[in-house]
């Protein structure tokens, strides 16, 4: 999966709610239901969408699917956010070195 959808999966906030409740506990549809001002459909809807960007998977027990965090669901998130923020490093590190630069042959002059 890519990380736009990742993104998207998780800007809506029952979404993100649900995942974050699915990272402390496995949980069928019903329990992750509860509590909630939505739909037992609308929350199988937002699973479904969780399942789509490969933040979740489903393991059927009996007739009931316990829902699951993946390990490797925030990869693609990570990897993305790991290469921006190496880039917003080094752009930082070539600035401070210009700077630097500037400051010394300005005290030079």
């Amino acid at each position: 999966m890519t990380y736009e959808m990742i993104l998207t999966a998780l800007a809506d906030p029952t979404r993100r709610a649900i995942f974050e409740d699915l990272s402390t506990s496995p949980s069928a549809v019903s329990v992750l239901a509860e509590g909630r001002p939505v739909s037992r459909p609308a929350v199988s809807q937002h699973l479904k969408v969780l399942e789509q960007a490969g933040l979740i998977k489903a393991q059927k027990r009996g007739t009931t699917r316990i829902y699951h965090v993946t390990p490797q669901g925030l990869g693609p998130l990570r990897d993305y956010l790991d290469e921006m923020w190496g880039d917003a490093l080094s752009a930082f590190a070539a600035e401070t070195i210009k700077q630097s630069n500037k400051q010394t042959e300005n005290e030079d002059a």
